[in-house]
């Protein structure tokens, strides 16, 4: 699928956290009425936007007594760092995100929607090469601490390999393509649309996608760990009847999926062609049994040992276990005295048993 790039802001699925956030000391979340969530560009966040136009948002915000605000798309790293800083309530982030940025920065945060995971979204494209060990030696262009070298550090891994086998060219998202054009055998490790447009250059491949890691990269929205409950179960609410439009095969799914892709600078062809490589939880009952699964646990690890081990914990970090990650079963990954990332199920089973 060839994306206009003048069109399209790049997906979020950025990092580049090295160090902690300076936090400053937001309103009191129980004194406050009035919330904003930060959000960015990507096909499984657009729903966000769709809840907004269409009010949906708007009328679970009135019927808890609260104003939610949606903020204007942002560049992602803006969103969550000033997320971090206070300036928002909550964010659209993914789980390595959440954790290298307001987690480690200090900022206790809690994961209540799990929106969707990349199921194809993220890949490494080679230039004359056929599978992922033709990489060994080769120029990887790729944005620095970020998902995309999660993404080749697990590529790798699964093919006998290790990091040290490339040579790792921390790129920008908007020079990848560029990049990769001028290279005679480089590989472009990114996301689609990037992703997409790259496949069609000629005598480049696809050799990994993150369908391979399948429910590693995870996008969710945040908030706020002493958020009010009013503020949890209206933003669940707004989501999963979103979800329920969406989904649908009616008149009124085609009017929301044409909207978000004209929002997104899509046909709808497009948006449906990154929506089959974006594993959507349309269910709040399925969601909510990802975030109960053991699987979630074991990606965790995976990302907090990737994260440590690259410096994205910080200045004077010790161990991957300096900061706790809590799960919805109350075990706790990392140090219990310390959690600052929580993944609480709670209110997606709300959803499922339409008890909002």
């Amino acid at each position: 699928m060839l994306v206009a790039a003048s069109l399209i802001v790049a997906v979020g699925h950025y990092s580049g956290i090295g160090s902690p956030v300076g936090v400053s000391s937001p309103v009191s979340a129980a004194s406050k009425s009035k919330f904003t969530i930060a959000w960015s560009h990507y096909t499984g966040w657009e729903p966000a936007e769709y809840a907004r136009h269409a009010g949906i948002l708007k009328k679970w915000a009135d019927k808890y007594g609260i104003e939610i605000e949606l903020k204007d798309p942002m560049k992602y790293t803006d969103s969550f760092t000033q997320y971090a800083g206070g300036q928002f309530d909550g964010v659209f982030v993914t789980n390595m995100d959440a954790l290298t940025g307001p987690a480690i920065g200090g900022v206790d945060t809690t994961a209540i929607i799990i929106g969707d995971f990349s199921n194809g979204n993220d890949g490494i494209a080679v230039k004359n090469g056929t599978s992922v060990k033709d990489l060994k030696g080769r120029d990887a262009y790729l944005e620095a601490e970020s998902v995309s070298q999660y993404a080749l550090a697990r590529a790798l891994y699964k093919n006998s390999m290790k990091e040290s086998d490339v040579r790792i060219r921390n790129t920008a998202e908007k020079d990848i393509l560029g990049a990769l054009e001028g290279s005679k055998n480089g590989a472009a490790v990114t996301w689609n649309p990037t992703l997409m447009t790259a496949s069609q250059m000629k005598g480049v491949n696809i050799v990994f996608t993150s369908k391979e890691i399948p429910g590693e990269i995870i996008d969710m929205l945040v908030v706020r760990t002493n958020a009010p409950d009013a503020l949890k179960k209206a933003l669940t609410g707004a989501w999963y009847e979103t979800m329920g439009i969406m989904s649908g095969k009616g008149t009124a799914s085609k009017q929301a999926i044409a909207y978000m892709a004209q929002y997104a600078g899509n046909t709808v062809a497009e948006f449906n062609a990154q929506l089959a490589t974006t594993a959507m939880f349309y269910s709040a009952s399925d969601a909510a049994k990802f975030a109960r699964s053991p699987e979630l646990k074991k990606t965790m690890e995976l990302v907090r040992t990737f994260s440590f081990d690259h410096g994205m914990y910080g200045v004077g970090a010790k161990s991957k276990n300096d900061v706790g990650i809590a799960f919805p079963d109350k075990t706790v990954m990392g140090n219990p005295k310390n959690v600052k990332l929580r993944f609480d199920a709670t209110y997606m089973q709300l959803a499922a048993e339409g008890k909002l």
